[in-house]
């Protein structure tokens, strides 16, 4: 298992940003979303992730598109402060699709990598029909920011497969048409545990690969799915009451790393 396609980073925390200028839940205040990113971010940092990953998730309901210019500016607001003030990589997620966007952000604040929800194949989400565009994500990547790497969901969350496929062809066509750096395996949606059956069989398809899990990991888990993944993205359950939408704790953050470098 290689995890020198993904730098090395064995837990990534999820800073899930309140909403953004635009979404219907905006505040008004920027300030106010960037502290929250800034400590959910120093949190994690504190207690010993890798890396951090920040993404829209206040913006709901998402596009299956592009996100709007006011999106992208917001994210790079906050990406510039957390690049400034962490030691530790950070990469976006731009919600739902906009791999683009994620590019394009890391290029400007110094992002080492993006998540990608659809990156090669069709899904049926809330959404709508999203597809995947690897062509134009891996052309624009080698153009702005060649050292970033793709970190891309295998029949993502919240989503069905527009056409009857299995697991291990998906995780095959991501990896090697697609040409993504890493696999993300998750659960039904976000805060579920992956099945571990998936994510065995990504594993058997693509034994070379950098997979992480994308949902659903805790202290209870996180061990038997090391045994196939390389590493692990978290957010939920290291939240204040293992709540999506609370602030990071630093103690249950520390004692996840524990779980995870035992």
């Amino acid at each position: 298992m290689g995890m020198s396609g993904a730098g090395g980073m064995r837990v990534i925390g999820v800073v899930h940003l309140a909403a953004l200028p635009g979404a219907p839940g905006w505040g008004g205040e920027m300030g106010e979303v960037v502290d929250a990113a800034l400590a959910d971010a120093r949190a994690y940092e504190a207690g010993g992730c890798d890396a951090v990953v920040i993404e829209n998730f206040g913006d709901a309901p998402f596009t299956a598109g592009r996100v709007g210019p006011e999106t992208v500016a917001a994210m790079a607001v906050v990406g510039r402060r957390v690049g400034r003030e962490l030691g530790i990589p950070f990469g976006f997620n731009v919600l739902r699709n906009d791999a683009l966007a994620a590019l394009a952000l890391c290029a400007a604040c110094g992002g080492s990598f993006i998540r990608v929800n659809v990156h090669t194949g069709a899904m049926v989400t809330d959404q709508g029909l999203i597809e995947g565009n690897a062509f134009e994500t891996v052309r624009r990547r080698d153009q702005w920011c060649p050292e970033v790497k793709l970190l891309a969901d295998v029949m993502v969350k919240h989503a069905a497969p527009a056409v009857a496929t299995t697991i291990e062809r998906a995780a095959e066509e991501t990896l090697g048409r697609g040409k993504a750096d890493g696999l993300i395996v998750s659960g039904a949606a976000t805060g579920e545990a992956v099945l571990m059956g998936d994510l065995e069989r990504v594993r058997a398809a693509c034994p070379e690969a950098t997979i992480l899990v994308g949902s659903g990991v805790d202290e209870g888990n996180v061990a038997g799915l090391l045994e196939y993944a390389d590493g692990v993205i978290v957010g939920t359950s290291v939240k204040e009451g293992g709540v999506t939408v609370g602030a990071v704790d630093e103690g249950r953050v520390r004692a996840f790393v524990g779980k995870v470098n035992n």
